[in-house]
């Protein structure tokens, strides 16, 4: 809304699942589950945009105070003193060890979602390369995303389920965009004002490819006894939401001195607050209430 947009609905609508009730996060109660307690984000500026959720919802209750950040304020740590609880965001688009060519405004990347898998890449495994995604080289087999994804996700779950740290851990599933006409990089926008029906959307073959790796992988997880992971899975939610996003209005009243036609880019990927992504946390609440602990 300071940055221009003029529509306001976006604040209003919430998600209800089908044949039961999901109340609201309660800030209270959340902070009284987790005192004495750690939470951590890990992975890309949407889950660093999860946390900035949380935040929000938490400080009707108590200001968090940042006790860490690193230079880039990529990795940054809260603490709510009164109830002993911390949170942090932790930066790690690709869960693995990686080593990214770009500058911090993005140029030859992609901005998130799990789709930092997306990117031209050379694949490493015991420091020898095994293959490469979209990188033209005729010496390097090429392996796709699938590949990756698939070993970065099974290492990261068997991690967790090995670890001496037995941490309850929510595994979230992959995030859609609603770019329109275009990608983030070629013109694609999202001006959508009300959520999509059922039926008017279906999730694009990417997203599905992905979110089908991921749950491949949690259940081979699972069976293998990591008890203490739950898949989280927002996909479908989020993708009936397309009114949620910044779009244009990211940055400060885009349109000021500039022609109405006038080209800007558009950020259908990350949310508005308050907004959609508020419903990953309700349903995180609800998640904890269950977990024994």
């Amino acid at each position: 809304m300071k940055n221009g947009r003029p529509d306001s609905g976006y604040v209003y609508w919430r998600w209800r699942p089908r044949d039961c009730d999901l109340p609201k996060l309660d800030p209270n109660k959340f902070l009284k589950i987790m005192r004495d307690k750690s939470l951590a984000f890990i992975g890309d500026s949407i889950m660093r945009n999860h946390v900035q959720s949380l935040l929000c919802i938490l400080s009707q209750v108590e200001q968090a105070i940042e006790v860490y950040h690193d230079k880039p304020y990529k990795n940054r740590r809260w603490s709510f003193p009164s109830h002993h609880f911390t949170v942090s965001v932790v930066w790690s688009p690709f869960l693995t060890k990686a080593s990214t060519f770009e500058d911090d405004n993005g140029v030859s990347s992609v901005i998130g979602g799990g789709k930092w898998f997306l990117k031209s890449a050379i694949y490493y495994e015991n420091s020898s390369i095994v293959g490469c995604h979209n990188c033209h080289d005729k010496n390097i087999t090429e392996l796709g995303f699938e590949h990756a994804y698939r070993k970065a996700l099974n290492a990261t779950l068997k991690f967790v389920s090995k670890s001496k740290h037995k941490a309850y851990v929510f595994f979230r599933t992959t995030t859609p965009d609603h770019f329109e006409n275009g990608e983030w990089n070629t013109g694609g926008y999202c001006n959508r004002t009300r959520p999509f029906k059922v039926g008017e959307i279906e999730i694009d073959e990417i997203d599905e490819i992905m979110r089908n790796i991921e749950l491949e992988e949690f259940k081979r997880a699972a069976a293998d006894g990591a008890m203490s992971l739950k898949v989280f899975d927002t996909t479908v939610l989020s993708l009936l939401r397309p009114y949620g996003h910044p779009g244009v209005y990211r940055r400060f009243h885009p349109y000021d001195g500039k022609d109405k036609d006038a080209k800007i880019q558009n950020d259908c990927l990350h949310w508005c607050l308050p907004g959609p992504i508020d419903s990953w946390n309700d349903l995180m609440m609800e998640m904890l209430i269950k977990h024994p602990r």
